[in-house]
């Protein structure tokens, strides 16, 4: 069994994203400890890229200072390994496909494996290319995490179809007050999903508001905090994961009720 499904079986789940390194390994650690220790059922770790133009400017400078401390992808491969010995919940990378392929995607996904990362999500890769991805990453049982936008049905029916572990949903554009039209689009977005696969959906989330969080998971299986951490971490360095504790606490809790 998927071990990134797992995540979604305890009610709604919450999943945190984190640019590895930012600003250092050392740091990044102890926030996934923090975020795990205080619900967060599932860690995205980001590896870090010099060009991130799936990114807004929040995660972009976070690779930037992440790359200028000097972090490599062999040195988070390290670090993961190191970090498993106390993490047990699910781990997935996200990073962008020349990562992998400049890699090797043979080493890459064996290194997953032995680093026991569950999940991939590559942002620049369409439903067309995953197959250049997809024979290396059951082979060595990492899923591979596909990422659906507002299109249209019969385009996410098809990448509902071929999801693997959870479906990561980008919705239309947030604001800090949402209003009516953004929930009805993301409603259907997921109803158009369930009704062609039963594969658990998180939606991405940059707001940092745990009672959006909470709208947001009433209609889908979670939420992903996808900058939240990441601007803790830039206004408090390497205090920050006191901070990250408390707000996927709050979080957690709110996406429970």
């Amino acid at each position: 069994m998927s071990k990134i499904k797992s995540a979604f079986e305890q009610g709604k789940a919450l999943a945190v994203f984190l640019t590895c390194g930012d600003p250092d390994l050392e740091t990044t650690a102890a926030a996934v400890r923090a975020a795990a220790e205080n619900g967060a059922d599932l860690i995205i770790l980001g590896i870090p890229f010099s060009d991130p133009t799936a990114e807004g400017p929040v995660i972009q400078a976070s690779n930037m200072r992440a790359l200028g401390g000097g972090v490599t992808t062999d040195k988070i491969f390290s670090f993961v390994k190191e970090l498993r010995r106390g993490v047990k919940i699910p781990l997935a990378f996200m990073t962008y496909a020349n990562v992998v392929f400049s890699y090797g995607a043979e080493r890459f996904l064996s290194q997953c494996e032995e680093a026991e990362v569950d999940g991939l999500i590559l942002p620049d890769v369409p439903l067309e290319e995953k197959e250049d991805f997809l024979p290396f990453c059951r082979s060595h049982g990492v899923d591979l995490v596909s990422l659906a936008a507002p299109a249209p049905e019969k385009r996410l029916a098809r990448i509902a179809a071929g999801a693997e572990g959870f479906l990561y949903i980008v919705p239309g554009p947030e604001t800090e007050e949402a209003g009516d039209a953004f929930f009805a689009g993301l409603a259907s977005m997921v109803e158009t999903i369930r009704q062609n696969s039963p594969i658990p959906c998180a939606v991405c989330s940059h707001l940092s508001d745990p009672e959006q969080a909470g709208k947001i998971a009433r209609l889908a299986g979670g939420v992903i905090a996808a900058s939240a951490a990441v601007t803790l971490l830039e206004k408090y360095g390497k205090d920050a994961p006191r901070q990250i504790g408390e707000y996927v606490k709050a979080v957690k809790e709110a996406i429970a009720q």
